[in-house]
């Protein structure tokens, strides 16, 4: 299954209102919009992918909670970004500064903020030139670190604000001391 994209614009503009609207009228339906207003439908994840992906959060969350540095988030959270897309990273994470200075109502809704960090795995159906594109416009859009994990390729993209993408062949693990103090993750799971 792969990604479908709805351009409704010459139709109807849908409102930020009317977006999150529609999500909660179809919460069986993941939905993101992109920055030219465009609704996408995102398909579900097979079992290997789910099951990396909660490992990946639970990771995240038992370092968060040693560390206490800010808020995780899984992939059902929609992030509003500053360009007016809306996306759903598989893992997210926000200093705790940046969130807490969101009102309530920000943060019962889509967040109007990007995360810091933002961690994509690449499923079988995901297209590689637009989970790029997405990374990019994760880094344009304020998030300071981007990995793009592809298991077909063994191949880790480390994205960050002003410099090239670093590709790494087969890590064992992944971290980085600026943006996720103390946190290690290790990606031996993936490889096997």
């Amino acid at each position: 299954m792969t990604a479908i994209t709805f351009n409704l614009n010459s139709i109807v503009q849908i409102t930020d209102e009317q977006f999150y609207q529609m999500c909660r009228e179809n919460p069986d339906v993941k939905f993101e919009r992109n920055a030219k207003g465009e609704i996408i439908v995102m398909p579900p994840t097979g079992g290997e992918t789910g099951k990396r992906n909660a490992g990946f959060t639970a990771d995240f969350v038992i370092w968060n909670r040693t560390y206490q540095l800010g808020e995780v988030f899984d992939s059902s959270t929609c992030f509003k970004l500053p360009n007016g897309a809306n996306r759903s990273p598989d893992v997210g994470w926000v200093k705790k500064e940046r969130w807490d200075a969101l009102t309530p109502q920000e943060k019962a809704k889509f967040p109007p903020i990007a995360p810091d960090f933002v961690l994509e795995l690449m499923s079988p159906s995901d297209d590689l030139e637009e989970t790029q594109a997405k990374m990019r416009e994760y880094i344009n859009n304020q998030v300071k670190l981007c990995w793009l994990i592809n298991p077909q390729a063994k191949q880790v993209e480390i994205y960050r604000p002003g410099k090239p993408v670093e590709i790494l062949d087969s890590p064992t693990q992944l971290s980085d001391e600026d943006i996720l103090p103390g946190f290690i993750l290790d990606l031996g799971i993936v490889w096997n």
